[in-house]
């Protein structure tokens, strides 16, 4: 199953990019063992429009059109469902199981992720209560995707 990391806006060169990528690294290393093909950030254009309602309906066009045939879409939104990171990586797991050929996770621009990316989400999930700059959560998630990986293969790297 291919990991697409989908996530509005560009990051600079820099400790955060370079941090996100690394994970992004990692998770392929350790993905590949567990039966994830590839593990890939792509980064969208953040919207010019001036209102946020037109900001967030142009970003979300950008997210549906960058899905693959296939594809599975997980929504990180404020309002998600928080999940450990266990049962993540139990929910990655069934869905590679079940032959899921991709899924994407979708991190929106700063007014968020528009309802109709919410609605077409399988999940939609919080990274908590907490507000994060999008390169933070762009780490986390893909923290969380590597992460998976190693409890998916018996790695001793997560710790109940």
């Amino acid at each position: 199953m291919r990991l697409i990391l989908l996530c509005v806006g560009r990051s600079k060169a820099g400790a955060e990019r370079d941090l996100s990528l690394r994970y992004i690294e990692r998770a392929n290393a350790a993905g590949r063992a567990v039966g994830f093909s590839v593990v890939e950030l792509r980064e969208l254009d953040e919207s010019r429009a001036r209102r946020p309602e037109d900001r967030k309906s142009d970003e979300a066009k950008a997210i549906l059109a960058a899905l693959a045939p296939g594809a599975e879409l997980v929504a990180f939104d404020e309002g998600g469902k928080l999940l450990g990171s266990r049962d993540f990586s139990i929910h990655l797991g069934k869905r590679r199981d079940v032959g899921t050929p991709a899924m994407a996770l979708a991190i929106g621009g700063p007014d968020g992720l528009a309802a109709e990316v919410r609605e077409k989400a399988s999940l939609v999930l919080s990274l908590g209560p907490m507000t994060f700059p999008h390169n933070l959560a762009r780490i986390i998630a893909a923290e969380q995707i590597y992460r998976a990986a190693t409890i998916l293969s018996g790695h001793p790297y997560h710790r109940d």
